[in-house]
């Protein structure tokens, strides 16, 4: 018998409808035993996560610092660390809000040594006669602390940095004072006389640097302050392939590509080079075909063609050592190890690097060319894991089963709208759901006309949205999905989610030790439609989450946005003056599970303002001399108005995101010993004063 069979009834009247309904659903959304390991099922978090995130006993995500070789007590719990951030500074916290940044260097670490192990033993199975040594691009996140990392932790693999613009490059250079002396320092991009001048100072200050040239032009430019400054250069080309990637991140190879040179440009400028005597500067040939290649043939195919164009500038007398591969080594951010989805690839590091070093040594054997060294630009692949955004759900917002008397709707129903309501009960008593929701649609356009005519008030119209989503919820046919409002800012930190549709994989970092039951999608805080994600990974149209609870009672509902470690920061923007979020490094320590190394406090108000162009100090002036003119007496007294410029002090020095639970009650007496409390948006109790010049 359908669930809904025996509450039915096809006479009005039924005070026990809702009662009964909601017996129904009770049945349906029964609890049942849910373990850790099936949200990780669920989640895909044994996919796109391993071998960095897991889920622990407790519910909890774990971060595995050193990948497969962490052991079990060298794991993380994030929140852990989410506990250890937001905590008061009187209790050992470190007092900052969400949202937050958690970077885990250890992680950083292991990509790049997994990265390197990779080549190292592609080239060792197959007897290549060179070696790897890779480049991180600085755009994929310029943070001061990553690139030094990097810089650090590839030292003993001769790692270097690429860089795509002139402060890129003094980033680069600059940081590569603590590299190693044979690390190279690619310069991509377009070049004037002043990044030109910068790269060739930088071979006189002893860094590798290589220029490579995206467009013909640039090589009258190279010749000409070379020899003014006396130096002599390292030249790559940039080479155009007919392989063309056809992805979404592929949409500039090709003939048509952005950056590089034609076959014909490429003889152009080992043309001159030779009549200026300066053929044995090219040294380096670069190609970059587009982000996340899916697979490794269409890799093979790209790498061939490029490791052709190499021989042939031997052959042409060139003094060429280094093959530069580019970008392209995708990772899989939705766990599906497929080819064909932009958000996956169909192959590992190992797998990447074998395909590699096999199209080199193929091509460069046929020629009888020596084997070059191998270089790679592989930014995404070494930052994207180590990165973790968290932010907390604020409210969520759906259809809810209030307590609107029903019975009272039920009651005063006439015509089509009753006929409807007959029909769709009928329809649900038996079982029918095709029935039911035909319907159902015809219900509520019933009910809306009625309304927009006046013969409905507004609570009949609530009434019937609450009935039609109980009675759906009692047969379990409903598809409802929740919004949950979150304290983030996509046009800050996840910019590709609107921008291209990139979809990271997003998790609850706790409660998965419960059942999740709420379809949901995310809304920031932004004034914009499009500050919201409604896709996620493996192309589902909502999220599985757990029934958002109030804080007070259950503390916050966490989530997690993985893999955002590329990209995400240097592309974000200010919309409606939302600023970086807070940042934590956190290590694994051997006394503890984890020390925070490092802690980034995000923009204030005040900064946020000043990035804009505004004068934070005149602000806070003006607001201050407003005060003073507006705040007299009123019914009760004076008011303090030193408490109100306090305030304005607080506001313009904290984050612009929502502090929840931490609004502080500033109390004054009045001559009489009454009490006015003032409001002040804040975090801890502190007295802020603001400088005004």
């Amino acid at each position: 018998m359908p669930a809904l069979a025996c509450f039915v009834d096809t006479e009005f009247g039924s005070r026990d409808f809702a009662n009964n309904i909601n017996v129904a659903i009770e049945n349906v959304e029964s609890p049942q035993l849910w373990s850790p390991s099936q949200s990780a099922s669920l989640y895909k978090i044994d996919r796109w996560g391993a071998p960095y995130f897991s889920v622990n006993s407790a519910g909890n995500i774990a971060v595995r610092p050193h990948g497969s070789e962490t052991l079990t007590h060298q794991e993380i719990d994030l929140m852990k660390v989410v506990n250890k951030v937001l905590g008061s500074k009187t209790m050992g916290g470190l007092g900052l809000n969400l949202p937050l940044i958690v970077r885990f260097p250890d992680v950083l670490k292991n990509r790049l040594e997994s990265l390197q192990s990779a080549f190292d033993s592609a080239i060792q199975s197959q007897g290549y006669e060179s070696h790897y040594q890779g480049v991180y691009p600085v755009k994929c996140n310029q943070d001061g602390f990553i690139v030094e990392d990097v810089v650090k932790f590839g030292y003993p693999f001769r790692f270097g940095l690429e860089a795509g613009s002139k402060p890129e490059l003094l980033l680069a250079m600059s940081s590569l004072c603590k590299g190693n002396p044979e690390a190279l320092l690619v310069c991509n991009g377009y070049k004037d006389v002043e990044y030109i001048s910068l790269v060739l100072v930088g071979r006189k200050l002893g860094f590798n640097t290589v220029i490579v040239l995206e467009q013909e032009e640039e090589l009258d430019l190279v010749i000409d302050v070379s020899r003014r400054l006396d130096v002599s250069p390292v030249v790559g080309l940039r080479a155009k392939l007919r392989t063309k990637h056809e992805g979404h991140f592929g949409s500039t190879s090709g003939e048509k590509g952005k950056f590089g040179l034609t076959t014909i440009e490429i003889l152009s400028v080992a043309k001159k080079l030779k009549q200026a005597g300066m053929l044995d500067c090219l040294q380096l040939l670069h190609f970059h075909i587009g982000s996340q290649i899916p697979s490794t043939s269409l890799l093979s195919d790209a790498v061939g063609e490029a490791a052709q164009i190499y021989c042939e500038l031997v052959r042409l007398g060139a003094a060429m050592r280094v093959i530069d591969v580019g970008g392209g080594l995708g990772i899989d951010y939705e766990g599906s190890q497929s080819a064909y989805s932009d958000n996956s690839v169909g192959y590992g590091l190992r797998e990447y690097a074998s395909a590699v070093v096999q199209a080199i040594r193929q091509a460069c054997d046929q020629k009888f060319v020596r084997h070059p060294v191998i270089c790679s630009e592989s930014g995404r692949a070494l930052v994207s894991h180590h990165s973790i955004l968290i932010f907390e759900a604020l409210s969520a917002v759906g259809l809810e089963t209030p307590d609107l008397g029903l019975h009272y709707f039920l009651d005063e129903l006439t015509g089509d709208a009753r006929s409807d309501y007959l029909n769709l009960t009928a329809a649900a008593s038996r079982g029918e759901h095709e029935a039911f929701s035909f319907y159902v649609n015809q219900f509520k356009q019933c009910c809306i006309e009625k309304f927009k005519e006046g013969s409905l008030g507004l609570e009949h119209l609530a009434a019937a949205d609450s009935v039609c989503e109980l009675v759906a919820k009692a047969m379990g046919a409903s598809d409802s999905v929740q919004t949950y409002h979150v304290n983030l800012s996509i046009f800050t930190s996840v910019p590709d989610s609107w921008g291209i549709g990139q979809q990271f994989p997003i998790v609850p970092i706790h409660r998965l030790d419960q059942q999740p039951r709420v379809k949901g999608i995310l809304s920031d805080l932004t004034c914009d439609s499009d500050g919201k994600i409604d896709k996620f990974i493996n192309g589902e149209s909502s999220l599985l989450l757990h029934e958002f609870e109030s804080k007070d009672n259950f503390g916050g509902y966490y989530l997690g946005m993985f893999l955002g470690g590329a990209y995400q920061e240097a592309l974000g923007g200010l919309h409606n003056l939302f600023g970086r979020p807070n940042v934590v490094r956190v290590s694994h320590s051997d006394g503890h599970s984890f020390s925070v190394t490092k802690m980034v406090p995000g923009l204030s108000c005040g900064e946020v303002l000043k990035l804009m162009q505004h004068e934070p100090e005149l602000m806070f002036k003006e607001l201050k001399h407003r005060v003073e003119e507006h705040c007299g007496l009123d019914i009760e007294g004076q008011i303090d108005s030193s408490s109100i410029v306090t305030g304005l002090a607080h506001s313009f020095m904290n984050m612009p995101y929502l502090v929840t639970g931490s609004v502080c009650e500033i109390s004054h007496c009045n001559e009489d010993g009454r009490h006015n409390d003032v409001a002040i948006i804040g975090g801890d109790n502190e007295q802020w004063t603001y400088c005004c010049a």
